[in-house]
């Protein structure tokens, strides 16, 4: 047979092997060559329009989860009866008022807002100056009971020297700011100082400005402080060619929040000789309440998930704890039992795995892909609970860490998924909407990788093939 006639019979051949070649056949090719080289990955994947699962790949590996933790911290919040409660901040005061001054005590409560802005300190503080009192002859206490005081500042198996981030605040129901400064520096004339900015404003903090404008031999920027030693003196240096505005923690964000809260009402007119302390209120009769402050639930879980907010998951964690034991003082450990108990409603066996923080900044926590997809298929079958985490969800090529993800493929606008990337792990996991119609659900947990942008390509990829097809 002559060899072209060979060649014509065989490409008819290759051609229906290529095109009808499995969902699964591609998948396990991807991973077979597209994997980065010495790295590992789980992925689950689950047909939700036709309930079974679609494609497995070491689905019960156990992985660090990195920020996809969130997305178990977040179910099980929706989850409770009061989920839809918002956080809140309340002031009271206990005493009398006689002759324009408080014979008593003021009190801050804390309720863990995630979200409490210089704003919402300013609401306050414009309440309390209404009252008909300008002395407090008493104590201004900050009650921060919602938390134990035993618990650390920071989850277990948060990487110390990752302070001062502002990714890594210091935990406390009395947050301002999210415990951190934002600073903004503007350049002005060649060699001279740029013009510093800082929010909140507070003398809690000092602002050290050595920057230089538009000269290149001062460096790059710098924003630091001495947090080797627990101190509050900020550092700013570098060369200012445009407008910049970084972050950083602040040392002890309860005593930040109380500090300022004080200052503000005495630069308002109220005068507190005694100014601030820590101490519980116990709601009574002499108890009389001033003003509340809330954030609404969705606004703070749409911080956590869209822009992976380590501190909204921690606040959600410690509210799981209030909420299933009705204490206070809660620990870690309180909420940690909420996620386990919904763990075991969905059949699923706590003891495989290891959660020790709300947001998947520890080095301990340890899912599987498996086990991120029985989230979200409970999630799925809960129409109020689908509605709100759907809407908190990044999504893909449009906003939150998934902004600049996808934007050319098929799987643009079609994935809705929370992303979790900690130096060797990259994570992806939520729904997508197949071009075939069905709705599907996924976990891809890249494990011992360095290159966080080839772990990020591979699931791009592996999401532009779910979202052609959909169909073993």
């Amino acid at each position: 047979m002559k060899s072209w006639l060979i060649g014509l019979l065989l490409l008819p051949a290759t051609l229906w092997g290529q095109n009808h070649s499995t969902l699964a056949d591609r998948l396990d090719t991807l991973v077979a060559n597209e994997l980065p080289a010495g790295s590992n990955v789980g992925i689950a994947v689950y047909d939700l329009t036709d309930n079974k699962p679609l494609y497995n790949h070491q689905a019960d590996k156990l992985c660090r989860p990195a920020s996809t933790m969130k997305l178990l911290t977040g179910i099980a919040a929706l989850a409770q009866p009061e989920s839809d409660a918002p956080f809140r901040t309340e002031v009271w005061y206990k005493g009398t008022i006689e002759r324009d001054t408080l014979h008593g005590d003021l009190y801050v409560v804390g309720g863990f807002d995630p979200e409490f802005t210089d704003e919402a300190l300013d609401t306050l503080v414009s309440y309390v100056q209404r009252l008909p009192f300008s002395v407090v002859n008493g104590h201004i206490y900050g009650d921060v009971s919602m938390r134990d005081s035993t618990a650390s500042y920071w989850g277990s198996g948060w990487i110390w020297d990752d302070n001062p981030s502002a990714f890594q605040p210091y935990l406390s129901p009395l947050m301002l700011n999210k415990g951190t400064v934002t600073v903004t520096v503007t350049p002005t004339v060649a060699g001279e100082v740029g013009t510093v900015v800082c929010v909140p404003r507070s003398t809690y903090y000092i602002m050290d400005n050595r920057t230089q404008s538009y000269t290149p031999s001062a460096g790059g920027l710098k924003l630091t402080r001495s947090w080797q030693y627990n101190l509050n003196n900020l550092s700013l240096t570098g060369n200012v060619t445009a407008k910049w505005s970084g972050g950083i923690n602040l040392f002890l964000s309860d005593d930040f929040f109380m500090h300022t809260f004080v200052e503000r009402l005495e630069e308002a007119g109220v005068q507190c000789p005694h100014r601030y302390s820590f101490g519980v209120f116990t709601r009574d009769s002499l108890a009389t309440p001033v003003v509340y402050y809330e954030t609404p639930m969705q606004q703070a879980l749409d911080q956590m998930l869209k822009e992976s907010d380590n501190l909204n998951a921690e606040a959600f964690l410690c509210r799981l704890g209030v909420q299933t034991t009705g204490r206070r003082y809660i620990k870690p450990a309180d909420g940690i039992k909420a996620i386990d108990r919904l763990m075991t409603r969905m059949g699923e066996n706590p003891k495989r795995y290891r959660i020790v923080d709300g947001s998947g900044l520890s080095q301990y926590d340890y899912l599987s892909p498996q086990l991120l997809v029985a989230f979200l298929r409970f999630a799925y079958a809960d129409t109020n609970i689908f509605q709100r985490l759907y809407k908190a969800l990044p999504i893909a090529g449009v906003d939150g860490t998934l902004q600049h993800r996808m934007k050319n493929s098929p799987a643009y606008r079609r994935v809705y998924a929370k992303t979790g990337t900690m130096t060797g792990v990259s994570c992806l996991a939520g729904y997508l909407r197949a071009a075939n119609g069905h709705f599907l659900t996924f976990a891809i947990m890249n494990q011992n990788q360095l290159s966080g942008s080839a772990a990020r390509k591979f699931q791009d990829k592996v999401c532009e093939l779910l979202a052609e097809s959909g169909e073993l």
